[in-house]
């Protein structure tokens, strides 16, 4: 239970540090000296960038996301504490595979700042190795179950191996509808002459979306991994 309150806190936390950034923390009412420059009616600068929507609901989504997450990751720690439990070795294939993932968001880190400085060509490179590099994470996905089948462990074999398939099937789907959105931003990059403000939003949306999905793994590696309980009982000193 205290696992699952620090990693709600965890994503809590981020959500407010997105939002600050993004202005959704403002307090537009409490801004003073726009109106005597755009009369009594006017109280919005215009100067001041307007949020996109496509932001917000981004923003919210990952909020879901985190939620769905948080209560894959609780049934687990619930489950782990009963007598009948038995872990799942973790292939080493998997490190690598974060590894890569960790690429890829790199890659789409590279791909926002491209688009910033307006170098289409740049741009188009980096989407591809973002892409390339997530379409690998999945194929070692899919080779690490083929080595925990080979060994044994099936999806029906114990609690364990089940939450194993089911929490990384699930992080995987959500890459391959990253991967989608991926493919889309890279025909937008090849279809407009030039970075327009439509294609930049469209890549920072991607790189928001990939590094979450980088963190949200890295959470379920070191569940996995059985680190889980060494960074809680770190916390825990901490917090006393």
């Amino acid at each position: 239970m205290t696992a699952m309150l620090l990693f709600l806190c965890v994503i809590a936390a981020i959500i407010i540090w997105w939002s600050a950034g993004q202005g959704l923390m403002s307090k537009p009412w409490l801004e003073v000296g726009v109106a005597t420059a755009h009369g009594p009616g006017d109280r919005r600068d215009p100067d001041q960038p307007k949020l996109p929507a496509q932001k917000i609901g981004l923003g919210v989504f990952l909020a879901v996301v985190g939620a769905l997450f948080t209560l894959f990751i609780s049934a687990y720690l619930m489950r782990v504490s009963t007598q009948d439990w038995w872990a799942t070795p973790v292939p080493r294939l998997l490190y690598v595979n974060t590894g890569i993932l960790f690429a890829s968001s790199l890659c789409l880190h590279w791909a926002k700042v491209e688009a910033v400085r307006g170098r289409r060509d740049q741009l188009r490179t980096a989407m591809l190795a973002g892409l390339a590099t997530a379409l690998a994470f999945v194929t070692g996905q899919v080779f690490a179950w083929r080595q925990l089948v080979a060994a044994g462990y099936t999806l029906t074999d114990d609690a364990s191996t089940s939450f194993f398939y089911v929490i990384t099937g699930m992080h995987g789907l959500h890459i391959l509808g990253g991967m989608v959105a991926l493919v889309r931003t890279a025909r937008l990059v090849r279809a407009e002459a030039i970075v327009t403000p439509r294609l930049r939003l469209s890549v920072e949306l991607c790189a928001i979306y990939w590094h979450f999905m980088l963190a949200v793994w890295l959470v379920l590696l070191a569940l996995f991994a059985g680190w889980a309980g060494s960074i809680v009982a770190f916390c825990q000193q901490l917090i006393t």
